[in-house]
């Protein structure tokens, strides 16, 4: 027996029109490419939307066609996300800090047929334009007063495109299975891989993102920044999020600093945030050297990967910001897990809440998790037991773009995340490392990211990786690797005697090197394997 409720696809130009409808006047500010600041609605947000999928269908773009993006978070981006996927073609959001082969492999592997692109980018595809080989037309994302010389061919200004539309548009209706956005892997082995979205995977996404007890914990009331940027996994769908229940969105365009961040969060009254580790490394820094304050700042969101407990500590304690630890990866959508407190937990004292909010949180509603043995066995949620972190879900990837990598899933569906992990009693899940990165002396593992995250608690210590070198006796040992604040200058015994009460004796770095920047990959996770080719014949001094 069937239940007889109502039944419509769930697509994502629902979330669109729920904003326009019920929260039209809400504000959308934008830090555009141009300069200045731009302010309008989400019913302005919504009339645009319609008109660029006007635009899209004149210029002969039909469901299924892939449109690609290389832009930053802005107001034009969100309008045409939404009129892109409105319309039933795929929204790719290119990443920018991909490297250049890169680009051009996904490009032609999604088979772009038109790319729109913000003003930074044009040099960027103007020194490549012969290899794309399926783009058909070039949208510059500006008005006319700002469009550019350029050597691309069959360019297009985006205000002149929009502008000869009506916006008279019904959103068509079709399979919510429909694929909406996609979004290719940083590619740090091989090339990136595509993952498709649908229409269905980012509603039921949104509405969890959304909920009280999950990564958002977003309402009406708030100002939202996300500064996580939108070819970066949908910015963790902030943007849908926002639009779901009516939030206020502050963009910040290509303004990553954390004097801009600091100035536009108090300006705009930002009471929720999102973005990885070394962007609030760098406002964290910046309020501590100007004594500035973020007093309407609620909560963050903090993941990519993890977050030191001393900068939990500095905004929970020194600004009074909640700090919501979450884990998630172009695969999950990105949601995976949130680190809110529970009934238990919330009873703790201050130093065993930080060791919880340290962890990357607990499964979702919509998400299944287990850690498993290289045999594939489950193995224990015991908080100490190391495994390989599998998930499933109706938001996590079934397989890639034309099905690069093969066969993804195991046997029961569950898809390896590539990190290994611990999961507590209470589900709390923990990553400890990524399974090409985690160390192994002796035959026990060491954790790199928890000692990464004790040495960045050192005050001198600015940045901090550690991998694995080759040790005789023991086969791998650890290697600190660090970046100083500046100013200042490695005490060795110093940041030892600091380690020690921190972390294990045997997990004690062999050696530590200071270096004046660490490799990042495109989405600002540091780049391992450049680190374990340059330090491939280091000797350390134990060895």
């Amino acid at each position: 027996m069937l239940g007889l409720m109502q039944d419509w696809p769930l697509l994502v130009s629902k979330l669109i029109d729920h904003a326009a409808i019920f929260h039209g006047d809400q504000e959308i500010v934008t830090l555009p490419v141009e300069g200045g600041v731009h302010r309008y609605s989400w019913r302005d947000c919504h009339a645009r939307s319609k008109k660029v999928a006007q635009a899209l269908e004149r210029m002969g773009v039909k469901e299924g066609d892939v449109i690609g993006t290389l832009a930053w978070n802005t107001y034009r981006h969100v309008e045409m996300w939404y009129g892109i996927a409105g319309m039933g073609a795929v929204a790719h959001t290119i990443n920018p800090r991909l490297f250049r082969d890169q680009i051009i492999y996904i490009a032609n592997h999604a088979e772009d047929k038109v790319l729109f692109l913000d003003l930074t980018f044009v040099p960027l595809i103007e020194s490549f334009k012969d290899e794309l080989k399926t783009i058909e037309a070039y949208v510059i994302m500006t008005d006319r007063d700002h469009m550019p010389e350029t050597r691309l061919e069959n360019v297009l200004c985006y205000e002149d495109l929009i502008d000869g539309e009506d916006g008279d548009y019904d959103w068509p209706q079709f399979d919510e299975n429909t694929a909406a956005g996609l979004c290719y892997t940083s590619g740090t082995t091989g090339n990136p891989k595509g993952v498709l979205y649908s229409h269905r995977s980012n509603f039921l996404h949104t509405l969890v993102a959304t909920g009280a007890d999950s990564a958002m914990k977003a309402t009406a009331a708030d100002a939202i920044l996300p500064v996580v940027p939108m070819f970066h996994a949908n910015a963790w769908g902030v943007p849908y999020a926002a639009a779901a229940v009516g939030s206020k969105l502050v963009l910040n365009g290509a303004n990553f600093e954390g004097e801009v961040l600091q100035k536009l969060i108090e300006d705009e009254k930002v009471t929720l945030t999102a973005a990885v580790p070394t962007v609030w490394l760098g406002l964290l820094a910046y309020l501590q050297s100007s004594g500035k304050r973020v007093d309407c700042l609620k909560r963050v969101a903090i993941g990519g990967s993890a977050a030191p407990r001393s900068m939990i500590q500095a905004f929970e304690d020194d600004y009074q910001v909640e700090v919501i630890h979450a884990w998630g990866m172009t695969e999950t959508s990105p949601i995976g897990t949130v680190g809110t407190m529970t009934g238990v937990t919330a009873a703790y004292d201050r130093e065993r809440q930080l060791d919880v909010k340290c962890k990357q949180g607990r499964p979702v509603v919509g998400i299944e998790m287990q850690i498993q043995d290289d045999d594939g066995n489950p193995l224990p949620h015991d908080g100490k037991t190391f495994g390989h972190l599998m998930v499933r879900g109706p938001w996590v990837v079934s397989e890639y773009m034309k099905g690069e990598g093969g066969q993804i899933l195991d046997k029961n569906g569950w898809f390896d995340t590539g990190d290994v992990s611990t999961i507590d009693e209470l589900g709390f899940m923990q990553i400890t490392d990524r399974s090409k990165d985690v160390i192994k002396s002796g035959g026990e593992w060491i954790s790199s990211i928890e000692l990464e995250n004790a040495a960045v608690g050192h005050p001198d210590i600015a940045e901090a990786a550690v991998i694995g070198v080759f040790h005789p006796k023991w086969n791998e040992r650890p290697l600190l690797i660090v970046v100083m604040v500046e100013g200042a200058e490695l005490d060795r015994d110093g940041v030892m005697s600091y380690l020690s009460s921190r972390v294990a004796k045997w997990w004690l770095p062999d050696d530590i090197v200071v270096v004046d920047e660490l490799p990042h990959t495109a989405t600002g996770k540091i780049l391992k394997r450049a680190l374990r080719d340059q330090y491939a014949e280091y000797k350390l001094p134990t060895a």
